[in-house]
């Protein structure tokens, strides 16, 4: 017999051994399968299909069903399995093999299964449940992920791996065989490429700059999705690059050549008009590389035409740069090439630059301690010339004796005791203009100076700022005898210094935060003038360093630290050394002076606006603040409407109500604006 039917009734009571012992026999005389199954048991048909192919299963004991199963031809063991595995995707379970067996499963757990893996040659059939991996060579494999994760069922699974650009996916292998067929058509090459435009007459960065504002976004107006066109400009050759579809560097092909062609009126001049730099000092810059750029082109024309340079010398004989200090701008005479590379020098120096916000903090104590103490005495036995005279007279303990004897006044400071008689007797012996005195001196004198300048400068720009007073001092006198008998004519010759506090800086900004500074610092004061000198003399502390700095970091410049202890004894020899006795024939002074001094700087680098406004509303609102506290403690004999007080401070900008605004944020410095052709 060629075909069998084979069906089950539901009457009589037909039992799933019947059912299989049938099929047993069939399969035993039949080629061909006719399956017509009408709610069968599930683990019957998995018997049945068993028998057929000669497969061994393992049946979860999850699975469970009833079958139906419509067919009106024969099918081969082939095609019976194939058919079982359709029946089981419907009922949500999978076949997985495992060796020699296959495992029945659900369609949750077939995935964490041996699942075979499938490959081109071998992609598996119909609904067999397998792992694939997709090769994907012209576009992101994360990129489909999103696509094609709705065309996966839920139990199936789907990952990219973007080290090797591939799909990981665990499904039937007719579904996988589907969105490998998709994945194909949308992994093409895109006809997107770059192509290089020189230009002759035109700038390419211009052009850009035209081509950019074409392409600005309209409000309103959605705009089209997809890889739009790109446009970079090459200075260095005055090419335009151009990215995109063929369609769109059609279009900016078209626009470009429109816009390379010469200047129908106005020549070679160029009139730039500058933002930040200063016209009169981009002239000496320029001139200097428009030399350059002329005796290149010369040496190149030469090389190229044999020396038949005379076209390029007459375009160099043309070149002229000028400032209009009025405007400041440039105007430019060159041949187009020359141009566009003054241009892009112009440009890249026509920068906003910024500022340094320096301050500096200078401390200096000073402590100045003085003890003295000394006995001086004198005698005589006659005032005729003739006889003995004695006594002590010591310079380091104030007047001498002789000076407090003809002035008491005299003594100076400090404690003084004297005692002076005309005669007396001692051991018999009558003494003349005995006298004794005892001098006593302490003296202690502390100093403390705090001196905060603050400088704010452009960068690479020296500044100084001096807080002094200008003194005379005397450098010479003459005078002269006139016609009339003691008559003169005196006059002195004097120079002036300031003596106080000078502060000159050269900020340098360089990559980064990092500042370095070049820093003259000077401290002077008048001193006291002292017994013997011959004119005042001045206390003087300076510091010139170079020093590398972060923004906002203190930094110690340098210190003085000065401790001097002196000690000067004047005495009586032999008589001066005796115990106790001996005080009375010597004199002692002891100084000690001990001075520090350190200087710090604090250096902020000025960016923007916003910051620049910070820093000057703090300073204001200080000094405001001092004002208005001197204002609340009123003012004698006036009104207190009549004490000095700043306005407040003016608001950073308009919000065109009429209301101040907040500072804008940082926005990046503007290039220099395009050039002005008349």
């Amino acid at each position: 017999m060629k075909g069998i039917h084979v069906g089950t009734a539901r009457r009589n009571g037909l039992s799933a051994l019947a059912l299989a012992m049938a099929l047993a026999w069939q399969s035993a005389w039949a080629t061909s399968v006719t399956l017509n199954l009408k709610d069968a048991d599930l683990s019957a048909l998995i018997g049945t299909v068993a028998e057929v192919t000669g497969t061994n299963f393992i049946v979860d004991p999850r699975v469970k069903g009833k079958v139906t199963v419509v067919s009106s031809k024969p099918m081969e063991s082939d095609e019976v399995y194939q058919v079982f595995l359709s029946i089981l995707k419907v009922h949500g379970y999978a076949a997985v093999p495992s060796g020699s067996v296959v495992k029945i499963v659900p369609d949750v757990n077939a995935k964490a299964e041996g699942v075979p893996s499938a490959t081109d040659k071998e992609p598996g059939r119909g609904d067999e449940v397998v792992t694939r991996v997709i090769e994907v060579n012209n576009v992101s494999a994360a990129q489909l992920v999103p696509i094609l994760r709705p065309l996966v069922p839920q139990q199936g699974h789907m990952a990219a791996y973007p080290g090797t650009n591939v799909l990981i996916i665990s499904d039937r292998a007719e579904n996988i065989e589907r969105l490998v067929s998709i994945v194909r058509r949308m992994d093409q090459q895109s006809d997107n490429e770059i192509e290089v435009m020189p230009l002759q007459y035109a700038s390419a960065a211009e052009v850009v700059r035209i081509i950019g504002a074409l392409n600005k976004p309209q409000p309103g107006i959605p705009q089209a999705a997809g890889n739009e066109a790109s446009v970079i400009a090459d200075e260095r050759t005055n090419s335009v690059l151009i990215g995109g579809d063929k369609a769109d560097r059609l279009r900016l092909r078209m626009v470009i050549s429109h816009l390379d062609t010469p200047l129908e009126r106005g020549g070679n001049t160029h009139v730039i008009y500058l933002k930040y730099a200063k016209a009169e000092d981009l002239v000496k810059v320029l001139t200097g590389v428009s030399t350059s750029i002329a005796q290149e082109q010369k040496g190149g024309a030469q090389a190229a035409g044999g020396g038949g340079g005379g076209g390029t010398r007459a375009q160099s004989g043309e070149l002229s740069i000028q400032a209009d200090e009025a405007a400041n701008a440039l105007v430019i005479n060159a041949a187009p090439d020359v141009y566009r590379s003054l241009e892009s020098v112009i440009r890249q120096l026509d920068i906003r630059r910024a500022q340094v916000h320096v301050e500096a903090v200078i401390a200096e104590i000073n402590t100045d301690k003085t003890m003295e103490l000394g006995v001086q005495w004198r005698g005589t036995d006659g005032l005729n010339g003739a006889g003995a005279i004695g006594g002590t007279n010591f310079t380091g303990v104030g007047a001498g004796i002789n000076d407090v004897a003809a002035n008491p006044l005299a003594s100076g400071a400090g404690l003084s005791v004297g005692y002076f008689e005309g005669t007396t007797k001692i051991l018999g012996k009558e003494i003349l203009n005995l006298g004794v005195l005892v001098k006593a001196l302490a003296s202690d004198s502390d100093t403390n100076i705090l001196s905060t300048p603050n400088l704010v400068t452009l960068d690479n720009q020296e500044a100084e700022i001096v807080v002094a007073q200008n003194v005379p001092f005397v450098t010479g006198s003459y005078s002269s005898t006139g016609a009339a008998e003691g008559a003169t004519n005196p006059f002195q010759t004097i120079q002036r210094e300031d003596v106080g506090l000078k502060l000159k800086v050269k900020p340098q900004i360089n990559e980064g935060d990092a500042i370095k500074l070049e820093i003259e610092q000077e401290i002077s004061s008048v001193g006291v003038k002292p017994q013997d000198a011959a004119d005042i003399f001045t206390n003087k502390r300076s510091i010139k360093t170079s020093v590398m700095v972060d923004d906002k970091q203190m930094i110690v410049l340098g210190g003085l630290i000065d401790d001097n202890l002196t000690e000067t004894v004047q005495k009586v020899p032999l008589l001066g050394d005796l115990p106790v006795l001996g005080n009375l024939f010597k004199a002692r002074k002891t100084n000690k002076t001990k001075r520090n001094l350190m200087v710090f700087l604090q250096p902020s680098i000025l960016r923007d606006a916003a910051y620049t406004n910070e820093v000057s509303s703090g300073k204001y609102s200080f000094m405001r603040g001092l004002q208005t506290q001197m204002r609340d403690k009123g003012v004698n004999l006036m009104s207190d409407d009549e004490a000095p007080l700043l306005p407040d401070y003016p608001p950073v900008g308009n919000d065109g109500a009429g209301n101040a605004s907040a500072p804008a944020e940082t926005q990046p410095l503007p290039e220099a604006p395009a050039p002005v052709n008349p």
